[in-house]
């Protein structure tokens, strides 16, 4: 496979539905102390899709964001990138002749790269669900590494001990109208967001003044539920980037559900390119009988149709509706909306040091990795 490389400015990063693709994202993580690069790249089709021939090339670009392990060794973390899919056979060999082609860009002590892979996942097809519909799973680790490293020349795609970005998300599609939408949601669903509008709820957009009721929010949600807690210069950091990030595809709102003057829930919604994210969610323990999160939803759609997004993803939801699984609230709640399940390859490691990454390694089946970036 011959593929070419160039640096490029971060700034002049393609538009994208990605958001942490983005160069917003990359000034969002600026801003919290993290350096990033991004590169264009070439190849030819014929070498990442099957039965395609010629001599057409694709071409696209990647963010890669450096997370320090120590003073000097650091993880080349790409999240949700590369966007471009090469056809399943090929992923491993696209995916190595990338690392490869990179180790010279790259500065020195790079312990590994980490591709945080938003690609359809190998064992979602219709073999690898049960006679409900419901996902059966991954199969195990090793099994993963033997398919992904397939026609690879040097097998060392290693499936990371953790995602940190959600793999398993659902997509509502937005091109129908408003009826429409409505009507493919659950029924229960559908009623929550009119009991809420019938109770006096409502949402509203805010900006920055607003970080102090969301942060507020923030912290119940988190505590209530045992999750990481991200400080608020991190929230303050997203309003901040969107002001100094050229690009004009990326809008992010906050949205607060109120009750009289009473916040109950609020959340962010980005929208970038064709695709709207609900990012980051937050609610009160109080007045739940209102449904302020479905009326947040709903807004949030409406929103995002509004601004000729074309999909929203709900982003984060267990990987099958398992009572015992710790988001399996969520996946109910989310599943409700009426989109589609989407499973994703989640985090690949291509290390560089080896035993530095074994070291990594160990040290991070200790660390609360899911969710934090």
């Amino acid at each position: 496979m011959h593929l070419k490389i160039e640096p490029k400015k971060v700034v002049d990063a393609y538009s994208t539905p990605i958001v942490q693709q983005t160069s917003f994202w990359s000034k969002v993580k600026e801003l919290l102390g993290m350096d990033s690069r991004a590169f264009d790249f070439s190849v030819r089709n014929s070498e990442i899709y099957t039965n395609v021939g010629g001599y057409a090339h694709t071409q696209g670009d990647f963010i890669t964001f450096f997370q320090y392990l120590n003073t000097e060794d650091y993880i080349a973390y790409f999240p949700y990138g590369p966007e471009i899919e090469p056809s399943e056979e090929n992923h491993g060999r696209f995916l190595e002749e990338l690392s490869e082609s990179l180790r010279s860009y790259l500065p020195k002590h790079c312990v590994a790269l980490r591709y945080d892979l938003n690609w359809e996942s190998h064992w979602c097809k219709t073999e690898n669900f049960d006679t409900k519909g419901n996902w059966l799973g991954l199969p195990d680790k090793e099994f993963q590494e033997f398919k992904l490293n397939y026609g690879t020349a040097e097998w060392n795609l290693r499936k990371a001990n953790t995602n940190i970005l959600p793999a398993n998300t659902i997509v509502v599609d937005l091109t129908p109208d408003e009826a429409t939408i409505l009507d493919r949601m659950k029924p229960k669903t559908r009623y929550n967001i009119r009991l809420a509008r019938r109770k006096g709820v409502n949402v509203r957009a805010v900006g920055i003044e607003g970080l102090d009721v969301w942060y507020e929010l923030y912290m119940e949600t988190a505590l209530r539920n045992g999750l990481y807690i991200n400080g608020k210069s991190y929230f303050r950091s997203v309003f901040a980037s969107k002001m100094e990030c050229p690009d004009k595809a990326v809008q992010v709102t906050l949205l607060v559900a109120c009750f009289d003057d009473t916040p109950l829930a609020a959340m962010f919604l980005i929208l970038s390119a064709h695709r709207a994210t609900y990012l980051y969610g937050a609610s009160s323990s109080r007045m739940r009988n209102l449904m302020p999160t479905y009326a947040l939803q709903w807004r949030a759609m409406q929103i995002a149709k509004e601004n000729c997004c074309s999909e929203y993803d709900m982003f984060g939801i267990a990987p099958c509706p398992d009572p015992s699984h710790p988001m399996y609230g969520l996946y109910k709640f989310k599943q409700g909306f009426g989109g589609d399940v989407y499973h994703q390859l989640g985090c690949w490691d291509y290390p560089l040091e080896k035993e530095k990454y074994d070291y990594f390694c160990a040290c991070e089946m200790n660390m609360q990795g899911y969710y934090r970036n």
